[in-house]
């Protein structure tokens, strides 16, 4: 019986993946400063709120289709309305996030079922809300990762539950710039490290991109881009990208001996077992035996 740990595509051990919520007039500025730097990223639109504002404070449609969808990031579901689900009616919120599902994928013409929670999401559960209830409606409408928020840690796991997705940080984290040293540092794949420690490793950043313009530190976005990105060992990837890629990786059927691994999927997938990664086709079956 031996350990076995997914791998990213190339066989990378680490992957960076950001989250920004709002559609606000400063993503352009953001989106610039990531695809400069090849982070993908996922932003969280409210389809209710384009162009809102006489002073222009959210993105047109049009507008995040040139600046973040051309441009290779992710949209992805926040509300018509940015309907907090633990203080709303299930009702109010299934109509607001099915409303948003809808206008996104009809605006950009394409398959969405990625979100983060607005406003407080499922942190604050008030009138006999609960999460349970507030998974399984969201389930039912489409939806299969939800980013959640208030957990802070530098443990870069990948999420044990997808409608809870756990970030690393906030990127207004005083020790963001630490967690980035240290995910940096860490090498999966040495063999010196504890076998059980080899797990794949995430940093998952969001935030909102006014808050850089609020506070006046546009120098912070900068300066984490230049430190996370352009590392070979990296995969660079949006929300939904990993989430599929995980999928992938969990439909791997194994035979009772686990010595032949069957890839019924249509990625290839990576993952390591002993001291060797493996990379396996779709169709594939793999007899670890003689490979």
């Amino acid at each position: 019986m031996h350990y076995r740990f997914l791998r990213f595509p190339g066989g990378k051990a680490k992957a960076v993946t950001f989250s920004y919520d709002d559609g606000c007039r400063h993503d352009i500025r953001l989106a610039n400063t990531l695809t400069a730097h090849k982070i993908r990223c996922t932003f969280n639109i409210n389809s209710g709120f384009f162009g809102k504002d006489e002073n222009g404070w959210y993105l047109t449609a049009d507008e995040v289709r040139q600046h973040i969808v051309d441009a290779g990031h992710e949209i992805a579901v926040h509300g018509k309305m940015h309907m907090a689900p633990g203080l709303s009616r299930p009702l109010d919120c299934i109509q607001d996030m099915l409303n948003c599902r809808l206008e996104l994928e009809k605006i950009y013409d394409r398959i969405i079922r990625g979100m983060a929670y607005p406003d407080s999401g499922i942190t604050n559960l008030q009138n006999e809300a609960s999460y349970d209830n507030i998974r399984r409606y969201l389930q039912d409408l489409g939806i299969v990762y939800a980013r959640t928020l208030g957990g802070d840690n530098d443990l870069f796991r990948l999420p044990s539950d997808w409608m809870a997705w756990m970030p690393t940080a906030h990127h207004v984290n005083s020790k963001v710039m630490e967690y980035a040293d240290k995910f940096l540092s860490i090498d999966p794949d040495q063999e010196k490290l504890y076998y059980p420690n080899r797990y794949p490793r995430l940093f998952y950043l969001w935030g909102h991109s006014f808050e850089f313009e609020n506070n006046k530190n546009w120098d912070l976005p900068d300066a984490i881009c230049e430190k996370l990105g352009g590392h070979e060992d990296i995969w660079y990837a949006t929300n939904m990208e990993i989430y599929e890629y995980v999928q992938a990786y969990n439909a791997l059927v194994y035979s009772a001996d686990g010595q032949k691994v069957y890839n019924p999927t249509l990625m290839t997938v990576w993952f390591r077992t002993d001291a060797k990664v493996y990379s396996i086709a779709p169709g594939q079956t793999l007899d670890l035996t003689k490979v």
